[in-house]
């Protein structure tokens, strides 16, 4: 139920842009806007440090305190739509509200707690695996649950929770998740073994002994440099041929 919707300061924006809302946030503002219900869509500054600590809590309903403006009015309740994160993922910096009444139904995403010890967690290299965390329902904003709850103790391995399992709290609202995505699962986890190569091997398998062909001569035998092959020796592939001896003159 959400008749006691927690309340949170809003202050209209009269300047747009990127520079001023940059200006918000270090005044400790949270820059946002409401829309709906067939009014103008009004900017908005939140008191940041309250919204945020509501917002990471799971609320989603609230009402506005608005005092002094005719584009909204006072208590306006609202259901947050949408936050905007900085460019690292980590920071909330704008936030969408639709304005709402209680008996409106809408879409939202409800975070989803396991509770339990699954029984297949007993078996050797099982994990459970939580695919999704949340799921996505359309119900009236009173009915709006703050998370559902799932039981996992029966769960056991290659068996899995799927989102058509979840039992909703209440009758009138309608599952929009796919119905056959996992909310948990149990699987045996693989184990990966790295062989090393051992010690003398080489890719493709073990390094082979070194060959040696020819002889290796004696410390101090070491062939001279232009040294003729033996006599009926072949030269050596690509080697160039000596040049013939010129004949001595006859005195």
């Amino acid at each position: 139920m959400h008749e006691n919707a927690p309340m949170i300061k809003a202050q209209k924006r009269e300047k747009l842009g990127s520079r001023y809302t940059a200006r918000v946030r270090e005044a400790g503002g949270l820059p946002a806007i409401v829309y709906g219900r067939g009014k103008e869509p009004v900017p908005v500054t939140l008191e940041a440090r309250e919204s945020l600590r509501l917002i990471k809590k799971g609320e989603k309903v609230f009402r506005l305190d608005f005092p002094g403006t005719k584009d909204m009015d006072e208590g306006q309740m609202v259901l947050l739509k949408e936050i905007q994160f900085d460019h690292l993922g980590n920071n909330i910096v704008h936030a969408d509200f639709a304005r709402v009444s209680l008996d409106d139904r809408v879409v939202v995403k409800v975070p989803i707690h396991l509770i339990g010890e699954a029984k297949g967690l007993k078996t050797a290299g099982a994990i459970l695996m939580h695919p999704v965390s949340e799921l996505e329902i359309e119900c009236a904003v009173k009915d709006i649950p703050e998370f559902l709850e799932v039981q996992i103790g029966d769960l056991d391995v290659d068996h899995a929770i799927t989102a058509a399992d979840v039992k909703l709290p209440n009758a009138n609202m309608k599952l929009k998740t796919d119905t056959h995505a996992k909310v948990a699962q149990i699987i045996i986890q693989q184990e990966v073994v790295e062989v090393k190569a051992e010690a003398g091997t080489v890719a493709g398998g073990p390094a082979e002994p070194e060959v040696l062909t020819a002889k290796k001569p004696k410390e101090g035998e070491e062939a001279a440099a232009g040294a003729k092959p033996a006599a009926g020796a072949k030269p050596a592939a690509g080697a160039a041929k000596a040049a013939p001896a010129k004949e001595e003159k006859k005195k």
